[in-house]
């Protein structure tokens, strides 16, 4: 399984799609349009261990909910992700068993250094 999953409204997402040369050999998933399934949510999970891992907390619903004071566990956070669109951390890339999420440098470079082994 070979997904991108990005917010087409971000900016940054689309600078890192191009950067990684996302091409049709992976699906690309903007999960505005096409909220995150169940299903995919587990995918995602079995891979990182963590929701927690997969959630933004610095979209702005996570603030103005006041998430950051709350005592969420695995299960509120996988609430969370499947609630809205926003609480997930993007972009995420999943290659196979490997994923890459977010936006830091770190993050992006592992995954241009591992696509272009590829």
């Amino acid at each position: 399984m070979r997904i991108f999953y990005y917010l087409s409204s971000c900016d940054t997402c689309k600078r890192i799609a191009k950067e990684l040369s996302i091409d049709n050999s992976i699906t690309q998933i903007d999960i505005n349009k096409n909220p995150i399934t169940n299903c995919q949510l587990v995918e995602l999970y079995k891979i990182t261990g963590s929701y927690e891992d997969l959630v933004n907390k610095r979209a702005q619903l996570f603030k103005h909910n006041n998430l950051k004071n709350q005592n969420l566990n695995e299960e509120g956070y996988r609430a969370l992700l499947l609630e809205h669109y926003t609480f997930l951390k993007r972009p995420v890339l999943l290659y196979d068993k490997i994923i890459f999420v977010g936006n830091s440098a770190k993050t992006v470079l592992a995954a241009k250094t591992f696509l272009d082994e590829k």
